[in-house]
């Protein structure tokens, strides 16, 4: 049975920046392609959750509630509860994740 992939709002307006961003500063066609990729990547996290690894960020802190998928150079955090996938957060790679992390997921 797929779960249901919910998506925080925090997460929701990280993919419209990444989109705008991307359509700013590139072409429309690169956003719409890039927004397609991670919503393949949203979609497939439903059929088999437990396939995302745990962010290297928190695993060193031992917490392995958090799973993270790819669309090179981002990053799709979620947390699996029951039966629902919630997207947590969508990132670039290089960013500062060690903050971005303490601060969104762990409220420090």
């Amino acid at each position: 049975m797929p779960f249901e992939v919910l998506m925080t709002e925090d997460a929701a307006r990280d993919l419209e920046e990444i989109y705008d961003y991307i359509a700013r500063h590139g072409t429309q066609n690169s956003a719409d392609h890039v927004l397609e990729k991670i919503e393949m990547a949203l979609v497939s996290s439903s059929d088999s959750p437990l396939r995302g690894v745990y962010p290297p960020e928190l695993a060193a802190l031992g917490i392995r509630e958090y799973r993270e998928i790819f669309f090179k150079p981002y990053r799709i955090i979620y947390r699996i509860m029951e039966i629902n996938v919630y997207i947590l957060l969508i990132v670039d790679g290089p960013r500062d994740m060690q903050t971005l992390l303490g601060r969104r997921l762990l409220g420090s």
